[in-house]
């Protein structure tokens, strides 16, 4: 019963056969190989996008910086919700990468935020040599609450930020979760819906450890390379990164995962519905839920080994706590169902 976090469940095995076939033989560095042209080319594929600027980084904070980094100026804002791993869990990473880019949080909502509150956000700070310069806004789908951004809300984004003559990013950590949560493409969720830059999750789905940064102007291709090296995270060994994406886009495995671990948390979520004791601050969408627990359910769960974070609230001394529970792909219907035993028993 380990639902702390999608990052903390298994390579899958596809991943490390994958990983096995690549570390035969030599290659040339820093994604000069076959493997590396082969996984952009598929990376493209998928997003519809031929001339798409494509790149592996280790990390999904390292794919959110650096993309962002191309996408603005040191005195702009990066307009942003205010649970966003960027402005939350990111140790000002961005400000870092930018050379000092401001990030403005939009809206009173944790979770996301509206086209008429960026607009809005536009129309307080108007634009003067005294103030931070509106710079990109940058949108999480599956968001850090678990919901979701429609394809019609990303739209309407899109349209307020490009009418100020900025450029919309997209956090996709949990991308494939969002892409089957909605039933839409990555066509659809990016470039289609007017994002121009997208952080396509890997990791949190399954694979070791790799993002894939898709810009959809060919013109910021060589701003990111130099800042990509700059950083260190130029990979001498980069097959190793893309053997990993090569197969996560093979057979749509990517797909497979997303709807395993998002199958696992609907069946969470509709499990613990039953008790009308626990509240559901956000809507579960995806694979990702925050529940209010009575505390004598924490302390139940916790004895029998459940693992998962604790948001708000003390389960030894509050009546109820506010925890995150999220499922990875390899999350199986026997722990869920134990889970929900214990929680609602």
């Amino acid at each position: 019963m380990f639902f702390a976090s999608d990052n903390s469940g298994p390579v899958h095995p596809k991943v490390i056969e994958a990983l096995a076939r690549a570390n035969d033989g030599y290659a040339m560095g820093y994604g000069n190989d076959p493997l590396t042209a082969r996984a952009i080319e598929r990376v493209r594929d998928l997003f519809e996008a031929p001339e798409a600027a494509v790149w592996f980084v280790t990390t999904g904070s390292a794919a959110n910086a650096l993309a962002l980094a191309c996408l603005s100026e040191p005195w702009d804002s990066i307009y942003c919700s205010p649970a966003a791993h960027i402005f939350e869990d990111e140790c000002n990473a961005p400000e870092f990468y930018t050379g000092g880019a401001k990030l403005m949080t939009i809206g009173d909502q944790a979770d996301k935020f509206t086209a008429e509150a960026l607009a809005a956000e536009f129309a307080r700070w108007p634009r003067s040599v005294h103030t931070p310069q509106h710079g990109p806004v940058s949108i999480t789908n599956v968001t850090e609450k678990g919901t979701l951004y429609s394809l019609d809300e990303i739209r309407a984004i899109a349209n307020v930020a490009h009418g100020q003559g900025l450029r919309l990013h997209l956090d996709g950590a949990r991308f494939a979760n969002a892409c089957v949560a909605l039933g839409a493409t990555a066509a659809e969720m990016s470039w289609k819906a007017g994002v121009d830059a997208v952080s396509f999750g890997g990791t949190k789905n399954g694979l070791m450890a790799v993002e894939a940064v898709v810009v959809f102007d060919r013109d910021l291709a060589r701003d990111f390379e130099l800042r990509r090296k700059r950083a260190g995270h130029l990979l001498s060994k980069g097959r190793y990164l893309a053997a990993q994406m090569d197969a996560y886009l093979t057979d749509d495995l990517w797909l497979e995962m997303a709807t395993s671990a998002n199958r696992a948390g609907q069946r969470l979520a509709e499990g613990l519905r039953q008790d009308e004791r626990i509240g559901f601050p956000w809507a579960p969408e995806a694979n990702m839920i925050f529940a209010e627990l009575p505390s004598v359910a924490h302390r139940r769960a916790r004895e029998a080994g459940a693992v998962y974070h604790v948001m708000s609230g003390d389960p030894d001394r509050d009546p109820t706590a506010l925890c995150r529970l999220v499922a990875d792909w390899s999350a199986q219907d026997a722990d869920v169902d134990r889970f929900i035993d214990l929680v609602t028993g």
